[in-house]
């Protein structure tokens, strides 16, 4: 499902997703195993447009109806840059479940994703 972007409206490609939440609602308010995920971006670059991409794959594969996505396009906002204090980009913020988490860059380094998000296990090698 689409939602609005916390910036203003995207292009298709760039486009928040999820099952929507109604705005407002504190983190009480929100069910105990959604996950509520910030993607930096800036403009609609390869790297934002592959971060965007891979963490919508790995969200419907893992987080299947638990999740919602807001994308914050820095070029449009830099101000926002400075509440999750964002330093690169691409960076995705995992708001909840806490304890917050921060990953830098596309996304597509699976194994790096899933265990920076704890969606899975560090293995030991």
């Amino acid at each position: 499902m689409k939602t609005k972007s916390a910036t203003g409206p995207k292009s298709p490609s760039l486009q928040n997703s999820a099952p929507a939440a109604t705005p407002g609602r504190t983190a009480a308010e929100i069910k105990s195993d959604e996950w509520i995920l910030r993607l930096y971006v800036a403009g609609q670059t390869p790297k934002s447009l592959a971060a965007f991409a891979n963490l919508k794959r790995i969200c419907e594969e893992h987080l299947a109806g638990r999740y919602r996505i807001e994308v914050i396009d820095l070029s449009q906002t830099p101000h926002l840059a400075q509440h999750d204090q964002i330093v690169a980009l691409p960076t995705l913020v995992r708001k909840l479940p806490e304890p917050i988490k921060r990953i830098l860059g596309d996304l597509s380094n699976l194994q790096r994703v899933l265990v920076g998000m704890e969606l899975r296990p560090l293995t030991a090698r």
